[in-house]
């Protein structure tokens, strides 16, 4: 195991991870998989062995969801009262905050990100969107109508629509942001009435399994939340194409989420899928260059460039280009590299050995293309799977690192000369999932913001969220909403009821 006890950790975080081998969550209970087999879980700091976790099968998912399945049938759960659910939703809120520290040094240890970045965004947001979903719970309704049928003039009828829970909905969470993802997906599923079988990553199941002691602690009947861990071939395809599955919600890959959709439709099941993107960082020619590129870099280096909506690209009017990009490669310099329960570290490890593999191909693609290597462009150290943060400069549009997803500190910068050739370059990849916008002429950002062909748009920032506002993507980024109001239509169901009187 790794010298955990080296580390200034929590007590609860020591406590938690010393018992080496875990369990999953199936029926309220605390299991092995049935085949016996295991999981290894690795530090992307180190390398060392993090702890061990169940390989789960399909005889374990069908298990998951049979628990599910009579979980909201039970008395307990499909009779229990709004102002109930939301109780219990603010007593999970209040459980991840209290427990904020250890969740962030959790998720740190096994994804490799700042735990002090963690606490006070992944934690933090989790906390709040579980609150916000809360209150929604007490505020799901139908409508009532004035009915006109022209072929029974004379008779009376009365209609009105109910919103009904979907059912039991299968949560397959990214290892980019496991703990903020499955909020994400618990929270309007648990308000709307829905039960839940949350498949956390292979390589970051660790707040997962800490989330559902938080959940029974919380006082959720058995079943309503169950945790399984495995890979996507054990666990997430048998899951996807389960028949006893009403909705499934994913977030990962537009490659993965393109075979969850079609596996989907068998089913008829109803599907939520937030995928890749290739966000474009756009900065007008009136913008302070060095308030662009401390943007810049915190639009990509933010949770090591493993951000579904990072700034990967970046237009810069050719007025400023040269001088925002040295700016950028500065900051990119200037970034502490090192184990993220370090607190001055700025920027972590990837998550795996195969991530960190894929971005250094990535780095010597865009060489073999032409780009310019600003700064970075290698692996950082020898053990842990860091990468130095990369400018790469002068890039072709039409080149691989433009077009395609990297998943890294990697950011690639192109000048541009006015507007509609800036807009027609950021919608010039297969993604639209985020972009932004830098600048202090109004009139100009409003001319451009109906030009970008994403699902949201940010003005002088970027990777802002709030719980309030919806977000997913347009063309292969996806499909449906997380957050907001519109999250909750995808774990509801509209019925339709019309009464002769």
């Amino acid at each position: 195991m790794s010298a955990l006890e080296n580390l200034p950790l929590t007590a609860r975080t020591s406590e938690f991870l010393a018992r080496k081998s875990h369990l999953m969550l199936i029926d309220g209970k605390w299991v092995a998989a049935q085949s016996g087999q295991t999981l290894e879980v690795l530090n992307p700091a180190d390398e060392s062995l993090l702890a061990i976790v169940p390989f789960a099968g399909e005889a374990d998912v069908n298990a998951a969801v049979e628990a599910a399945q009579r979980a909201f049938n039970s008395p307990g759960w499909a009779k229990m009262k709004p102002d109930q659910r939301q109780r219990l939703l603010l007593r999970l809120a209040d459980l991840v905050e209290e427990h904020a520290k250890t969740l962030a040094e959790i998720e740190s240890l096994d994804n490799g990100k700042s735990a002090v970045i963690a606490e006070f965004v992944d934690v933090a947001l989790s906390a709040s969107y579980l609150r916000y979903m809360a209150g929604w719970a007490t505020k799901i309704e139908g409508s009532t109508m004035d009915l006109s049928l022209a072929f029974m003039p004379n008779n009376e009828f009365v209609g009105f629509t109910r919103r009904e829970p979907v059912g039991v909905v299968g949560a397959i969470v990214a290892w980019n942001f496991p703990l903020l993802l499955a909020c994400w997906k618990l929270g309007p599923a648990l308000a709307t009435g829905c039960t839940v079988v949350l498949k956390p990553a292979e390589q970051t199941p660790m707040t997962a399994l800490y989330l559902g002691q938080l959940i029974q602690a919380a006082g959720y009947p058995d079943g309503v939340v169950n945790v399984i861990t495995g890979d996507g071939p054990s666990v997430g395809a048998p899951l996807t194409r389960h028949p006893g599955v009403n909705k499934l919600t994913f977030t990962g890959s537009t490659e993965v989420g393109k075979l969850i959709g079609k596996a989907a439709m068998e089913n008829m099941t109803r599907v939520t899928l937030e995928l890749g993107g290739k966000s474009p960082v756009i900065v007008l020619e009136d913008c302070d260059p060095a308030v662009a590129a401390g943007g810049a870099a915190q639009a990509i280096y933010f949770n090591q460039g493993q951000v579904c909506c990072a700034g990967s690209r970046l237009y810069v009017h050719k007025k400023n280009f040269d001088r925002v990009v040295a700016d950028l490669a500065d900051h990119a310099k200037a970034l502490k590299i090192g184990h993220g329960i370090d607190a001055s570290t700025q920027l972590g490890p990837l998550v795996s050995q195969e991530q960190m593999e894929r971005v250094c191909s990535y780095i010597d693609i865009g060489r073999s293309q032409g780009a310019e290597v600003v700064t970075g462009g290698a692996r950082s150290g020898t053990t842990g799977y860091f990468v130095q943060p990369t400018v790469l400069a002068n890039v072709d549009q039409k080149s691989r690192v433009v077009q395609e997803e990297i998943f890294g500190p990697v950011v690639v910068a192109m000048p541009y000369d006015d507007l509609d050739q800036v807009a027609a370059w950021a919608n010039d990849t297969p993604y639209g999932l985020g972009a932004s916008i830098w600048s202090n002429d109004l009139s100009r950002v409003h001319r451009l913001i109906p030009k970008i062909k994403s699902g949201t748009v940010w003005v002088n920032c970027h990777n802002m969220l709030d719980p309030a506002m919806p977000f997913g993507g347009y063309k292969q980024s996806g499909f449906g909403k997380e957050m907001g109001r519109a999250a909750l239509d995808a774990y509801l169901e509209q019925k339709s009821v019309m009464m002769a009187v």
